[in-house]
C-alpha cells in the first residue's frame, strides 16, 4: 500500500513538468491579420492648428487672406494695389471684398455701355426722334418704350440676384443679407455669347484686369460726361466744337 501511494505520488508530480496534451488558442502571432483602425486625433495636442481643408479653385483664383483684397485681380503699374479709402483693408470678410468686387464690376460695364451711348444716342437719330444731350432723351421715350426698359432691367437684375446671391431666409434675415455664393466669382454671370472667356487662370485674371481698368475710366468718363451735360446742357460733341471756337479765338 506503501509503495502504491509512492507511486502515484512520483508519477503526479513528474506530470506536472511533462508538456500538456491540451493546447490553447493560438496567439496574435499565428492568428489572421487584420486591419486596425488608430485614432490618431487624441494625440494631436488640441493648440496645434490643423491643415484647412481644400479649397476648390474659382476660375484659377482662391482666396488668400495674406494678399491684399484676397488674391483678387485688378491691380496694375504703376500704382499697384491702390486702396486710398480702405476698402480691402485688413479685416474685411471675404464675403465683403466679392460684394464690393462685384458692385465694381457691374458698374463698371454699365459705365462702358453708358460711354459708348453717350457718343452713339448724341450722334446717331433714335427710333423715337430723340435728340439734344443723352441726359436728356430718357425723358423723351414714350411712356411703352420706357416701361419695357425698367422691365428688362430689372429682370436682369433679379436674374444676377438668383445667380450670385444666396436665397434670403426670412426667419433670420441677417444670416444672408447682402451674402454672395461661396462658389461664385464676382461677375461670373455665364454670359458669354462670343466665348471671350479664357480657360486658363493667368489669361482670365489677365482679362479680367483689363476689364477692372477699362470699368474704372469708364466710370470716371461717364461720370464726368453726365456732369458736363448737366452743367452747360450741351452735347459732348457740341462741347468739344464749342471749346474749341472759344480757344481758337
Amino acid at each position: 500500500m506503501m509503495k502504491l501511494a509512492i507511486l502515484s505520488t512520483t508519477i503526479a508530480v513528474t506530470a506536472a513538468f511533462a508538456p500538456s496534451a491540451t493546447y490553447s488558442s493560438k496567439s496574435a502571432l499565428h492568428s489572421t491579420p487584420e486591419e486596425t483602425v488608430v485614432d490618431t486625433s487624441a494625440d494631436i495636442p488640441a493648440d496645434i492648428p490643423q491643415p484647412a481643408p481644400a479649397v476648390a479653385a474659382i476660375n484659377g483664383w482662391v482666396a488668400d487672406e495674406t494678399k491684399p483684397c484676397y488674391g483678387l485681380p485688378g491691380a496694375v503699374a504703376p500704382t499697384g494695389y491702390f486702396d486710398p479709402l480702405g476698402f480691402a483693408q485688413s479685416g474685411i470678410t471675404l464675403n465683403e471684398i466679392k460684394r464690393n468686387r462685384e458692385a465694381e464690376v457691374m458698374h463698371g460695364r454699365v459705365a462702358m455701355l453708358a460711354t459708348v451711348g453717350y457718343f452713339a444716342g448724341e450722334a446717331i437719330p433714335g427710333p423715337f426722334g430723340l435728340t439734344g444731350p443723352a441726359n436728356d432723351q430718357l425723358a423723351q421715350l414714350p411712356w411703352p418704350a420706357l416701361s419695357l426698359l425698367t422691365v428688362a432691367i430689372g429682370s436682369a437684375e433679379i436674374r444676377r440676384a438668383q445667380i450670385g446671391w444666396v436665397e434670403p431666409d426670412f426667419g433670420n434675415w441677417s444670416k444672408t443679407l447682402w451674402k454672395l455664393r461661396e462658389n461664385y466669382y464676382p461677375g461670373d454671370l455665364g454670359f458669354d455669347p462670343l466665348g471671350l472667356k479664357p480657360t486658363d487662370p493667368v489669361k482670365f485674371a489677365d482679362m479680367q484686369t483689363r476689364e477692372l481698368q477699362n470699368g474704372r475710366l469708364a466710370m470716371i468718363g461717364a461720370a464726368g460726361m453726365c456732369a458736363q451735360e448737366i452743367f452747360n446742357h450741351r452735347s459732348i460733341i457740341g462741347t468739344i466744337d464749342f471749346y474749341s471756337k472759344v480757344f481758337s479765338g
